[in-house]
């Protein structure tokens, strides 16, 4: 059992939990994840590893409320524990001094862009950071993002807050400004990795992105995460979840990504039957 020794709200629906799991804390490297299993009748999903502390023995996630997991696990309070961690999963970074990096997270992604960032910073890289969200109360880690980058840039699609745009906006000014760019990592919705890619392959800057696509297992044995990158077929559990995003089919990944919405959707529709998403366990 991995116990929850901190709980924060970060924003409406998002919420930031600390678990002790010290074996997976002296480990894990920025760009690995876990796979969480609530209970005994639950399922696995991802999560990526936004921090560690090893002296403390913890590891910390950030999840958003979109499912029945993530609700359930959304539900949960400080000293409760969850059943399974298994980790650290999936290559980390790639790191060097690059020279310039644009880290660009969108929504949920600043959060697996943030230990990227802070890894880049530590490398030596001059760091310029991008992160939005749809409105100024689901941006998070704002702080955290200001403290390892050279400069932060906000954007909601809104304009509620700071620019009032898309991310893709920001990174289009510094290619127009001539910003010397060496190396983009983009994080987000699969909409807006393929917008940032399509613009970066016109200007031949290099791009990462973070898949996360449907996961069973995280070790390759079930090939649900099968993502087509550079026309061959890779498992984002244990190939990535770091692609070449000049490469990656986001069509397919995003037909592939709506294979059980309907399952999905009543999953969720069940647990708000049972009295909310607190009933986790039979």
């Amino acid at each position: 059992m991995f116990e929850i020794v901190e709980k924060v709200r970060l924003a409406h629906s998002v919420a930031l939990f600390r678990l002790k799991a010290p074996a997976i804390a002296s480990k894990r490297k920025a760009g690995q994840f876990i796979m969480l299993r609530l209970n005994e009748y639950g399922e696995r999903i991802p999560l990526t590893i936004v921090d560690s502390d090893p002296e403390q023995g913890t590891i910390t996630l950030i999840s958003q409320e979109m499912g029945k997991t993530t609700s359930m696990l959304g539900a949960l309070d400080k000293g409760a524990s969850i059943l399974d961690v298994v980790g650290p999963l999936g290559k980390p970074t790639h790191v060097e001094n690059f020279g310039t990096a644009v880290c660009i997270g969108g929504g949920i992604g600043t959060a697996p862009v943030y230990p990227i960032t802070a890894a880049l910073k530590n490398a030596g890289n001059k760091v310029l950071s991008v992160i939005g969200a749809r409105t100024k109360g689901l941006l998070i880690l704002e702080d955290e993002m200001r403290k390892v980058s050279d400069e932060l840039f906000v954007t909601t699609d809104d304009g509620s807050y700071k620019h009032h745009g898309f991310v893709t906006q920001i990174l289009q000014n510094l290619i127009e400004e001539q910003t010397k760019i060496n190396v983009v990592f983009a994080i987000g919705p699969l909409s807006m990795m393929r917008a940032v890619c399509n613009l970066t392959r016109q200007h031949g800057l290099p791009t990462i992105v973070s898949l996360n696509p449907i996961m069973v297992d995280g070790t390759g044995m079930c090939g649900s995460c099968r993502v087509t990158v550079g026309g061959k077929n890779m498992f984002a559990c244990v190939d990535g979840p770091e692609f070449n995003g000049h490469e990656v089919d986001f069509d397919e990944l995003i037909r592939r990504n709506r294979s059980y919405f309907k399952e999905e959707k009543m999953a969720m529709e069940e647990l708000t039957y049972h009295e909310g998403p607190r009933c986790y366990e039979r």
